[in-house]
C-alpha cells in the first residue's frame, strides 16, 4: 500500500470516528493515581431501593433486562430524556422531562422535535406518571424564581408559570453576551440560586451568566470555559449550591465520563480528582445491575441545606444512532440516591494554614445520624481536598460532646490548606464501614464578594484625542468599592498603558460607564488589541483582553 493511499485511509477513519463514533476510551489522568476509597463523586452513588417488580417483557438490550421499570419514567410509546424534579407544596414530586414518539422514523434522532411534559410521583425514585404536555422543547430544567413562580428552560426558549400546575406561557430566553465570544451554542443550560435570590447559570460551553431574579436576560461574565483541562467533548453541565459551596458536574459524552468541580462564588471553579460518574452506577439493593450504555443529562434533587440527595439521569440502552423507530431500543429517566454529606463546621476563628496547631470541628447530629455512635473516629481525615482525597490530612486528637453534636479536635499537621482553598473536607467511614464525608467553610474566607465585570472599551477618535468609554457592572451579591481601572493596548508584543480611571461603588447588578481620555495611537477603522484590568481589593484582578475597532 503506497503512503498516499495509507494517509487517505487514516484520514477517512479519523473523520468517521469523529463524526459517527458514540464513545472513545479516555486515558485516566495520571494525577488521579492514589485516590482513596470515597474520595470521588462516583463513590457517593448508593444502591437503588426496590420499587415495583422486575419486568422482562419490555424494550431494551439484554444488559438492561430484566429491570425495575418503575424507577423514573418509561413506557413503550415514548422515549424520554433529561429533566429534573422539584417537590411541590402538595408533598408530591414533580418531574419536568422531554419525550418523543418511540416509533418516529428517525428513532432517537427525533429528539430535536421533542416535547416537554409534567409527570408526578409520590416517591422520589418513581414511578412518575404523565400529567400534562407543556409544549415543544428539549433539555428542560425547572427552577423557582426569586419573586415567586417557576421557569422551565428549554433549548431556545422557556416556559413560565405562577404554579407547578400551570398554565405555562412560552417566551424567548434572552442572553446578553456583553460583547464576549460564544464558546458553544446556548443550550443545555443549568441554574443555581444564590444566597440573595439571584441566579447563576452555566451554559453548554462552560460560560457563566447571572440574572437578578432568575428571569431573562442572563448576563455573561466570563470569556473562557470553566471546564476541566482534559481532552473532552463536554456538555450537560449541572450546578447546585449547598450551604457551603457551589458544585458542578460536566459530562464528556464521547468519553462517557463526567467530572466534578467546586466553587465558592460560581465564577471560579476548582476541579476535584476522580470520576464523577460513568456507566455501571445503576445498582440495586438486591445486587441487580442495569447495564445502561449511556448516562447523560444528570440533574440533582436537593435537601433544605442544598445537599444533593438523589441524581437523575437520561439513560439509553445502546448507541443513540442505533436506536431506530419501532425497534427494541429506547431511553428513559432513572433516579439514583446519593450519600449525603454531613453538616460540619470549623470552630477556629483564625485562618487555617501550615502553621495551624489544632483544628476544632463540630459534626452536627441529624435524623438517623448520631455522631457519637455512628462514626469510626480513627478513619477520619480533615483538610484540603487535594490531600484528604489521597489519604492525607489531619488526624483526630480528642473528642467531646456538645449536646447531640460532636466536637473533634484534629492536629493541624498536614492540613494542606493554601490560598486556593475555600472549603475543608472531612472523609472517613461509619462504624458500619459506609462512606462518611462533609465539607465546611473556612475561617477568614470571604464567600460573598464583589464581582465586577466590564465590556470592551469604546475608543472614539477626535483629531489627536481619544475618548475612552468603559461599561462596568457588579454581578456580586455585595456592593463593590472604588476600584482602579487600567486600559492598555498591545504594540510590537508589549502592553502599553493607554488610560486610567476608577470604577465607583456599585450595588449588586448596578452598572456605570466611566469616561477616560488618551492620546491617539491608531487611525479610525484600525483594530487594536486591548486589555482592561480592574483591581479589586483582596480579590484577584479582573482582566479582559480582546480586539477593538477604533471609531
Amino acid at each position: 500500500m503506497n503512503s498516499l493511499k495509507r494517509l487517505f485511509i487514516v484520514a477517512f477513519l479519523l473523520v468517521f470516528t469523529i463524526n459517527y463514533a458514540q464513545d472513545i476510551e479516555r486515558t485516566r489522568p495520571k494525577e488521579w493515581n492514589g485516590l482513596v476509597e470515597g474520595s470521588r463523586f462516583i463513590d457517593r452513588f448508593l444502591p437503588i431501593p426496590i420499587i415495583g417488580k422486575k419486568v422482562s417483557d419490555t424494550w431494551g438490550a439484554k444488559e438492561v433486562i430484566p429491570r425495575y421499570a418503575d424507577n423514573g419514567i418509561e413506557d413503550k410509546e415514548w422515549s424520554y430524556w433529561g429533566g429534573n424534579i422539584v417537590q411541590g407544596d402538595d408533598g408530591k414530586y414533580h418531574q419536568f422531562i422531554c419525550r418523543w414518539r418511540e416509533d418516529s422514523e428517525k428513532g432517537h434522532m427525533e429528539w430535536p422535535r421533542s416535547e416537554v411534559i409534567h409527570a408526578i410521583s409520590d416517591n422520589l425514585i418513581g414511578p412518575f406518571k404523565y400529567v400534562e404536555t407543556i409544549g415543544k422543547g428539549h433539555n428542560p430544567e425547572i427552577y423557582k424564581l426569586k419573586n415567586n413562580g417557576y421557569l422551565i428552560s428549554v433549548n431556545g426558549g422557556c416556559y413560565i408559570s405562577e404554579s407547578l400546575n400551570g398554565p405555562w406561557k412560552y417566551d424567548k430566553f434572552e442572553f446578553d453576551q456583553r460583547e464576549k465570544p460564544i464558546l458553544d451554542h446556548f443550550t443545555n443550560n443549568t441554574f443555581a440560586q444564590r444566597e440573595d435570590g439571584s441566579y447563576l447559570m452555566v451554559s453548554r460551553g462552560g460560560e457563566v451568566f447571572f440574572s437578578e431574579t432568575g428571569l431573562p436576560p442572563f448576563y455573561m461574565v466570563t470569556s473562557e470555559s470553566n471546564y476541566p483541562p482534559y481532552d473532552g467533548r463536554y456538555e450537560d453541565p449541572v450546578i447546585w449550591r449547598t450551604n457551603v459551596q457551589y458544585h458542578m458536574i460536566v459530562n464528556d459524552w464521547l468519553g462517557r465520563i463526567a467530572y466534578h468541580q467546586r466553587s465558592k462564588d460560581g465564577i471560579h471553579w476548582k476541579l476535584d480528582a476522580g470520576e464523577a460518574y460513568m456507566p455501571g452506577i445503576a445498582k440495586y439493593q438486591d445486587k441487580t445491575l442495569e447495564g445502561w450504555y449511556k448516562f447523560e443529562r444528570m440533574k440533582v434533587f436537593q435537601d433544605k441545606y442544598g445537599r444533593a440527595i438523589q441524581a437523575n439521569f437520561a439513560v439509553a440502552d445502546t448507541i443513540k444512532k442505533q436506536d431506530k423507530g419501532s425497534d427494541n431500543h429506547s431511553s428513559k429517566n432513572i433516579g439514583i440516591p446519593l450519600t449525603v454529606g454531613k453538616l460540619i463546621m470549623v470552630l477556629n476563628t483564625k485562618k487555617l494554614d501550615a502553621n495551624t496547631k489544632t483544628i476544632r470541628l463540630k459534626i452536627q447530629a441529624e435524623e438517623g445520624f448520631n455522631p457519637h455512635k455512628d462514626i469510626n473516629i480513627k478513619s477520619l481525615r480533615f483538610g484540603a481536598s487535594e490531600v484528604v482525597n489521597f489519604g492525607g490530612g489531619c488526624k483526630v486528637l480528642k473528642k467531646e460532646k456538645a449536646g447531640d453534636d460532636l466536637i473533634l479536635t484534629f492536629e493541624g499537621k498536614g492540613n494542606g490548606f493554601t490560598e486556593d482553598n475555600f472549603a475543608g473536607k472531612l472523609l472517613g467511614k461509619t462504624r458500619k464501614g459506609k462512606l462518611l464525608f462533609g465539607f465546611a467553610r473556612l475561617p477568614e474566607v470571604n464567600y460573598l464578594e464583589r464581582a465586577l465585570s466590564s465590556k470592551y472599551p469604546v475608543l472614539e477618535l477626535n483629531g489627536r484625542h481619544l475618548k475612552v468609554s468603559l461599561e462596568i457592572q457588579n454581578f456580586g451579591q455585595v456592593s463593590s468599592i472604588d476600584s482602579p481601572v487600567k486600559i492598555e493596548f498591545k504594540k510590537e508584543g508589549k502592553w502599553i498603558e493607554l488610560a486610567k480611571g476608577e470604577a465607583p461603588t456599585l450595588k449588586p447588578f448596578e452598572k456605570t460607564i466611566i469616561q477616560m481620555h488618551a492620546k491617539k495611537f491608531a487611525e479610525i477603522g484600525e483594530v487594536a488589541n486591548m486589555r482592561v484590568t480592574i483591581n479589586q481589593s483582596r480579590q484577584n484582578p479582573l482582566i479582559l483582553e480582546g480586539k477593538v475597532i477604533i471609531r
